[in-house]
Formats: C-alpha cells, sequence, structure tokens
C-alpha cells in the first residue's frame, strides 16, 4: 500500500511539472530587430511589381479550391514562442540607445571602440584616444553598457522571466556582432578582429 502512495505521489508529481524552455529563436529574432531600430539600419524598400492579372473567375477558383483543401486538410498555425520586446521601459532604453549611437558610430568608424565577446563596448586600444575625447569615450562607453544590461533584464521582465536576463545577454552578444558594420572592431576568443 506504502509503495502504491509514493507511486502516486510521484505520477501526480510529474503531471504537474511543466518546463519553460528559454525560446532562443524568438530571442534572436527580436535581438536583431532592436539592434537594426538602434542602428537605423532600414533595408531599401522595393516596390512589389504586380505579376500578369488573374480573371476574376481565376480568382475565385483559386479561393473555391483553397476553401475545399480546408475542409479536407486543415490549416496548421505554427505555435512557435514568442518573446516580447514592448514596455515602457524597453521603449525608453531603445530610444536612449538610437540617439546615443550617432555618437558611438564615430568612435565605431574609427576604431576606438570594439564590441566585445559579451556583447558589451570597450576601448580597443586606450593610447589611441586623443586626450580631449577620453572622458567623452569612457561616459559614452559607461551609459551604453548600463542600458544594454537593462534592455537584457527589462525584456526578461517583460516576459514574465527575469531569470531569462543571462541567455538574452548572450543572444545579444552574438547579434551585436553580427549587425556590426563593415571595418568595425569585435572580440573573439581574445582577440580583436575587424569585420
Amino acid at each position: 500500500m506504502r509503495k502504491l502512495s509514493v507511486l502516486g505521489a510521484l505520477l501526480l508529481t510529474a503531471c504537474v511539472t511543466i518546463n519553460i524552455y528559454f525560446p532562443a529563436a524568438a530571442a534572436e529574432k527580436a535581438a536583431d530587430e532592436i539592434i537594426k531600430d538602434i542602428q537605423s539600419i532600414t533595408p531599401p524598400k522595393q516596390e512589389l511589381k504586380p505579376k500578369a492579372g488573374l480573371t476574376n473567375w481565376e480568382i475565385a477558383a483559386y479561393k473555391l479550391l483553397d476553401s475545399a483543401i480546408n475542409v479536407v486538410i486543415s490549416p496548421a498555425q505554427a505555435d512557435g514562442a514568442d518573446l516580447s520586446i514592448d514596455s515602457p521601459q524597453i521603449r525608453q532604453l531603445r530610444a536612449t540607445m538610437a540617439t546615443r549611437f550617432a555618437t558611438l558610430q564615430t568612435f565605431y568608424a574609427a576604431g576606438l571602440i570594439g564590441i566585445q565577446a559579451d556583447g558589451f563596448l570597450a576601448v580597443r586600444d586606450a593610447a589611441s584616444v586623443p586626450l580631449k575625447d577620453r572622458n567623452q569615450l569612457n561616459t559614452l562607453i559607461a551609459a551604453e553598457n548600463a542600458d544594454r544590461q537593462n534592455l537584457y533584464q527589462a525584456i526578461a521582465n517583460a516576459n514574465g522571466h527575469p531569470d531569462w536576463a543571462t541567455q538574452i545577454k548572450s543572444t545579444f552578444a552574438a547579434s551585436w556582432v553580427s549587425n556590426a558594420q563593415a571595418g568595425w572592431w569585435y572580440q573573439s576568443s581574445g582577440t580583436w578582429k575587424q569585420k
């Protein structure tokens, strides 16, 4: 009887356990979207040229065929994980980072700063930074790194999983490098490389 009680308790516990996995693909997509928005990289809009038009009866026939197929085969809905990237705090951080990017871009282009392996910014060679720019650059880097860390935590909080901040940071680290412009520096395996 006691074995049955223990087995029953284990089965009940097993039924209640819910595993929530970090949505890595959604995080990558969100990271790319946010980074491109901050860096104002927008792909050129391409006008879609209409192809040969279909007649009204052809359109009606395709709609009828589509309806018939949906009756026989139910349409599948992808239930992929999604990651919320919209909250007042996230919007504020994105706006602040986008404003700061204009100034940071000149330092990126000059090769004075680079993206570390953890996704944070760093001065590559302090001696190469003009003395008059050092204080400004250090202030900019500190503010940017603080906002990046706050952004990761805000995204984790907005999704109800504050414990995801480390995984979000890791995902963003890779995305900062992949979204870097040609000529920018990034750290890989402890050494600086130019993209």
